[in-house]
């Protein structure tokens, strides 16, 4: 092979794209340079296998190798296991824009790989994949409505900067993820301190310049290679079987879809096809059968969502009788379980989420060993979506992609509104419990975990609510539709979620499944989705306001303060022996810094007052006139050795045990005793002489 290449100065560095050297095997392949960042991305396509399928099978893999930012994997086996969450999240963003670019009849399996060989400080390789992988596509010869191509955008200050690096996005109010064709947008996926939708899409639309850019280097570079098209058969249709199905069940349908309740509509509309199953049966002989249930199936399918779409765009009628702009009935509470720190219930429709909250000591934050940074995460939102939650029957097992997804979306959204640690120096975790399943569950989740949290006396800075819009489109006529339900994000063109405060948006997350969107219809969504969201907030002010002024009575604690740095060694003592009795004499949990910093952590306040007094007494040296409680330590003919705080010893001599004449130490006290002591003399040598008879 030929190997070729095309080059573009994007943001701040120049990005190469280059096939024909490795992975020759592969339909497609290429190298990716971006800065110091490299990324390989193969496809293959398997032969057609037997039977009928309704859908193409696409796999995207995004492979993380430590080797490309120079560690070695931990563990016992020292190599890489299965994807790391990022790395879920990273096939999740190459996905979305990848998937609706192959031709409708197109399905054999294709699998797409993505693997960073190298990573630099400046240039994060997720978005960068987006590209990899349409490219890699494009050289193929794979049927490709392609290409496609990513940004990541930042915002500091009133300049947009197009390919930020990972120090400049620490700075920026938005980084945003956006996906393309060169001529519309088909992906976007944002975190935002809290802007407002004119700054978004003034960022989207200078992404899709960008983007434009970076189609017309893929299309330069499929030029050149010039690969040979990937011969397919569609699978044959029986048109005629169609259109008598569709005859026969079409206004029906219409009105099966009609059925507000999701459950009862889908028992009707099985009902439905298992009738024409049994109609049409009968009129064809075995060997053909599987061919025609085939096409019985995909014909009601096909009707479903041309009677759903129809319905929308001529009469604006929605499956449950909502207006384009309502939202489904919302019910809050909060308080709904005992002992846990925070929880609440939220219901929009058929959709519900139980939020939790749990709040920690930094001992509970959670360890990144990601792509090129580690860092420590205080704050983790966790969503979990069981069968039940839809009325099946299926294994559970660990958080599969739309879990991991879905909790990362709802995280970012909250996050910008979490108080700074040292305002609130707890580590914190949510949990939303899907508990019914009808569309836009993870944007449940946001309004049920910022309740949880208020509930729990996180001070967090503003609530926040998600929507999820949708959309219908037929040639130039749109209908934008707020607060979709599951058969709307199945049947409809988008799945746009915004999320944010009263003041502006903390997260966008956009799919589409046609081949792009014009910035009219994002605006209008955008405007929608504000309306939704402020209508939302006011339903959750209802049930709560605002953070509550106090800790959730089963919250731990925290006592906060400072020790000097030259008695931190004295806290914690030798081999930890100190800080290791007072944990076990109070049962807190306790974190010291480097700084001095001391953080104590209970669901007790008085063990956490008392865990603060122990510490304070071994930073603070004793002084004439004070009173201990202390332990006998040792005992000599002369006196007794008193321990009177952790590791710290004073000698209380024969005759100050009591106020008569004591023979013999052992006639007052013994090892082990506890003994109320005053400081009556510290000498040149710092050593402590101690007196029980001055107590007396």
């Amino acid at each position: 092979m030929t190997i070729e290449n095309v080059e573009l100065n994007i943001g701040d560095s120049l990005l190469v794209i280059e096939t024909g050297r490795v992975a020759k095997q592969a339909d497609g392949a290429c190298i990716v340079r971006y800065g110091d960042t490299v990324l390989l991305a193969t496809v293959c396509t398997a032969p057609l296998r037997g039977g009928f399928s309704d859908f193409m099978p696409l796999t995207i893999e995004f492979r993380e190798r430590t080797y490309a930012y120079g560690k070695i994997p931990g563990g016992f086996f020292k190599r890489e296991g299965k994807p790391s969450s990022e790395a879920v999240l990273a096939a999740r963003l190459v996905d979305r824009p990848i998937r609706p670019m192959f031709p409708a009849d197109f399905k054999q399996e294709v699998q797409l790989i993505i693997m960073p060989l190298a990573v630099d400080d400046m240039n994060s390789p997720q978005a960068l994949g987006i590209t990899a992988a349409s490219a890699a596509l494009m050289v193929s010869g794979i049927p490709f409505d392609g290409p496609v191509a990513g940004v990541r955008m930042g915002k500091i200050g009133d300049k947009f900067i197009v390919n930020p690096s990972n120090s400049q996005i620490k700075d920026s109010d938005i980084d945003l993820i956006v996906a393309g064709t060169k001529d519309a947008i088909t992906m976007v996926e944002a975190g935002a301190n809290i802007v407002n939708e004119e700054i978004m899409l003034e960022a989207i639309s200078i992404a899709q310049e960008a983007i434009k850019e970076l189609c017309l280097k893929q299309e330069e570079l499929r030029a050149k290679v010039n690969p040979k098209p990937v011969e397919y058969t569609p699978i044959p249709i029986d048109e005629s079987l169609t259109s008598k199905i569709e005859n026969d069940f079409n206004k029906r349908v219409r009105e099966t879809v009609k059925i507000f309740d999701k459950l009862e509509r889908q028992k009707a509309m099985t009902a439905l096809e298992e009738e024409a199953i049994e109609k049409y049966k009968k009129n064809f002989d075995e060997d053909v059968w599987d061919e025609k249930l085939f096409v019985i199936k995909n014909s009601f399918e096909g009707m479903v969502k041309n009677q759903v779409r129809d319905l929308i765009i001529s009469e604006n009628f929605r499956a449950d009788g909502r207006k384009i702009s309502d939202i489904r009935p919302i019910d809050c509470a909060i308080q709904v379980l005992p002992k846990v720190h925070g929880s609440s219930l939220f219901t929009r429709g058929q959709t519900q989420s139980l939020g939790i909250v749990t709040l920690g000591s930094a001992r509970d934050s959670q360890s990144i060993d990601s792509m090129g940074d580690e860092f420590e995460k205080r704050f983790m939102l966790h969503y979990n979506f069981p069968p039940y939650s839809v009325g099946e029957v299926k294994p559970i097992r660990g958080p599969g992609r739309r879990e991991i997804g879905h909790g990362a979306l709802a995280e970012r959204a909250i996050d910008a509104v979490i108080p700074d640690i040292n305002d609130f120096p707890y580590t914190i975790r949510a949990v939303s419990e899907i508990l019914e399943s009808n569309g836009s569950s993870s944007m449940a989740s946001i309004c049920s975990c910022t309740m949880a949290l208020m509930d729990a006396g996180v001070p967090i800075k503003k609530p926040v609510a998600g929507i999820a819009m949708g959309l219908v489109k037929e040639g130039d006529d749109f209908v934008v539709l707020t607060d979709i339900q599951g058969l709307e994000d199945h049947y409809g063109d988008m799945d746009f979620k915004v999320a944010g405060t009263e003041d502006g948006i903390t997260a966008l997350q956009m799919d589409i499944k046609i081949k792009g969107l014009s910035t009219e219809i994002m605006k209008k969504a955008l405007e929608q989705a504000k309306v939704a969201r402020l209508f939302i907030l006011e339903k959750m002010k209802e049930a709560i306001d605002k953070p509550r002024s106090e800790l959730n009575i089963n919250a731990p604690r925290m006592i906060a303060f400072t020790v000097p740095t030259d008695k931190i060694k004295d806290v914690i003592g030798p081999g930890g022996k100190n800080i290791r009795k007072i944990i076990d004499d109070t049962g807190v949990d306790i974190d010291i810094q480097n700084d001095g910093s001391v953080k104590i952590f209970s669901a007790d306040s008085e063990a956490a007052s008392k865990a603060e007094q122990m510490i304070k007494l071994i930073t603070n040296d004793p002084e004439v006139g004070e009173i201990y409680k202390g332990r006998v330590t040792k005992i000599m003919k002369f006196g007794a050795f008193v321990e009177i705080t952790p590791g710290k010893e004073g000698l209380v001599h024969i005759s100050q045990l009591s106020n008569e004449r004591v023979g013999r130490v052992e006639d007052v006290v013994k090892i082990g005793d506890e003994l109320e002591v005053k400081v009556i003399e510290i000498d040149n040598m710092g050593r402590v002489n101690l007196s029980h008879k001055a107590v007396l």
